[in-house]
C-alpha cells in the first residue's frame, strides 16, 4: 500500500466488517424469493439506514451512513442481490430518541424498506424496537449492547457484558489480583445495566458488598 492510500484504523475496519456482515444478511431477509422471481419483478430492493446525521450523535453516526452506503454501491457494481439493485434509504433522526421511532415507521411503512440498518445508543434502539416489532421488520443493531434484552425482529451484532466486560473482570481477578471494584459511567441505559450485571457476578465471585463502589456521573 503506497503512502497516499488511505487506511482504516481498528475502529473503522471492525465497523466496516459490521456493515459488511449485515449488508450480506439483507440477503438472507430477501432469500425468501426466487432470483427469477425477483428479476421478473424489476425495481429495487430498498435499505433503510437509521443514523443521526445532526445533534450530539452525529460524530459518530455519520460514518456508519457512509459506510453503508458505499457497501450498497460495491454491491450494485455485482449485480446487486436476486437481481435487484440496492437502494439506501437515508433519514436522519437528529439524535432525537422519539424522532427515531417516527423515522423507523417511516422507513418500513412509506418506504417499504425490506431492512433497516441503524441506531447507536441503547436508548435509540429501545425507542425503535416496539415499532419493529408491531410492523415485524428487521433491525440491524451495529455496536456492543447492555444484554437484557432479545427481539426476533434484532439481530445485535455486538458483544454483550458476558462477552466483554466479564472476561476484564475475570482478566483483573486472576493477573492483577484486583481486590477492590469501582464500577464507574454515566447516569444512562448502557452503564446501569452493565454495572448490574457485573456487581452481581462480582458478589458470585466472593467480593463482598462494601468492596464495590458504584459511582455515576451526569
Amino acid at each position: 500500500m503506497s503512502l497516499d492510500e488511505p487506511t482504516l484504523s481498528r475502529r473503522g475496519l471492525g465497523r466496516l466488517g459490521v456493515a459488511a456482515a449485515t449488508l450480506a444478511a439483507v440477503g438472507a431477509v430477501k432469500a425468501a424469493t426466487s432470483p427469477a422471481e425477483a428479476q421478473a419483478t424489476g425495481g429495487t430492493i430498498k435499505v433503510g439506514i437509521l443514523h443521526s446525521l445532526s445533534g450530539t450523535m452525529a460524530i459518530s453516526e455519520t460514518t456508519l451512513k457512509d459506510v453503508m452506503l458505499m457497501l450498497i454501491e460495491q454491491q450494485n457494481k455485482k449485480g446487486g442481490l436476486l437481481g435487484k439493485k440496492l437502494e439506501g434509504v437515508v433519514v436522519d433522526p437528529a439524535s432525537n430518541w422519539p424522532l427515531f421511532a417516527e423515522k423507523a415507521r417511516q422507513l418500513i411503512s412509506v418506504d417499504k424498506c425490506a431492512a433497516t440498518f441503524g441506531c447507536w445508543t441503547s436508548v435509540s434502539r429501545k425507542s425503535v424496537l416496539p415499532v419493529f416489532e408491531e410492523l415485524n421488520s428487521i433491525l440491524f443493531y451495529p455496536v456492543q449492547y447492555e444484554g437484557q434484552e432479545c427481539s426476533r425482529n434484532v439481530f445485535y451484532t455486538g458483544a454483550a457484558p458476558n462477552q466483554q466486560a466479564i472476561p476484564a473482570v475475570d482478566y483483573l481477578m486472576s493477573e492483577g489480583k484486583v481486590k477492590r471494584w469501582v464500577l464507574a459511567g454515566t447516569d444512562y441505559v448502557y452503564p446501569r445495566t452493565t454495572n448490574q450485571i457485573l456487581e452481581a457476578y462480582l458478589k458470585s465471585k466472593g467480593v463482598a458488598a462494601e468492596d464495590i463502589m458504584i459511582n455515576y456521573t451526569p
